[in-house]
């Protein structure tokens, strides 16, 4: 993935050193970047997916007349904007000093906004030369200042839980999510990939700390299995940069946290799915990514992605 792994500052130590050891490594990227051969590739799509909370495991109650987090996420994942920020607002309603209700709208404004511009179209990339082809986009203005002003109020409310409990879980996931949304802002719209990386790192951060509170909330693994298996699809070369940065991992690793979520995760399962089935068609297994897109367009057959990309896959055949 084109200048994907252009680390910014922010994965440096703020030293002279620091600084030294950040124009070495774009440096290296430049040489890498123009060799053709050489050019590393990352699947970026994997961090455009990263964990930003739109999906619920299906069979959600979404009649009941309570506004709820799941009710909400499960309209995302349907594709039904509307009514997904609708019930995000009467939970923040309801719940004004809970950081999940910001999150939670956070990721509505960030998935219409893909769905706007086509991106969900385009996320199941076989390569990267794919990948980098994919066209530019404009975004909507007005959305980004709303997506980060809920992303503000969500990561303000988390903090100020945090500086009361540093083990609050919903604070802690609540930052999980805030950035993994910034991340796929900056990654699929803004086309911001070194910045989007920062932002992995720092899910990745926020996801650990949670599982280290609650090891059952299986959620958090999808965090860190999305950024074990960035890691571990580098280059061998380049790796040791990256891991300077702080993030480790291997594909091996980050599908097995991936199938954790899907298997236990309750609002992230479903999507978790869906980055097994990339990691499946990127891995050259088609019949398992085949058999996870079914079961997905069984579980939401409102949303048409599925049925599309099950419909390529059989074309491939």
């Amino acid at each position: 993935m084109t200048n994907f792994l252009q680390l910014s500052v922010h994965f440096m130590v703020p030293t002279s050193s620091g600084s030294i050891m950040m124009r070495s490594l774009k440096k290296i990227w430049h040489a890498m970047s123009v060799t053709g051969r050489n050019r590393v590739r990352v699947p970026i799509a994997w961090l455009a997916l990263v964990v930003f909370g739109v999906t619920v495991a299906a069979g959600a109650n979404i009649t009941s007349p309570a506004p709820s987090l799941d009710q909400g996420f499960h309209l995302l994942y349907q594709l039904n904007f509307p009514e997904a920020h609708q019930v995000f607002a009467a939970w923040q309603q309801e719940h004004p000093d809970d950081p999940m209700g910001p999150a939670g709208e956070a990721a509505g404004l960030l998935f219409s906004e893909f769905e706007r511009l086509g991106v969900l179209e385009s996320q199941f990339y076989e390569n990267d030369r794919a990948f980098d082809a994919r066209k530019s986009f404009e975004p909507d203005t007005g959305v980004r200042d709303r997506f980060d002003a809920a992303v503000d109020r969500a990561e303000s409310q988390a903090q100020t839980r945090l500086s009361q409990n540093a083990n609050d879980p919903n604070a802690l996931f609540a930052m999980t999510l805030a950035s993994g949304l910034k991340a796929d802002y900056a990654a699929l719209i803004e086309k911001h990939n070194v910045i989007s990386l920062h932002f992995t790192r720092e899910a990745t951060k926020w996801a650990k700390q949670l599982l280290t509170i609650d090891p059952k909330c299986y959620d958090a693994h999808l965090a860190t299995g999305v950024s074990q298996y960035i890691v571990g699809s580098i280059a061998t070369p380049i790796r040791w940069l990256v891991r300077l940065g702080g993030l480790n991992g291997s594909k091996a690793g980050g599908i097995e946290e991936l199938q954790l979520t899907a298997q236990r995760g309750r609002y992230l399962a479903p999507f978790a799915r869906i980055l097994l089935a990339i990691a499946y068609v990127r891995e050259n297994d088609k019949p398992r990514a085949r058999e996870l897109l079914v079961s997905l367009e069984q579980d939401f057959p409102q949303n048409p992605l599925f049925a599309r990309e099950i419909g390529r896959l059989d074309a491939q055949r």
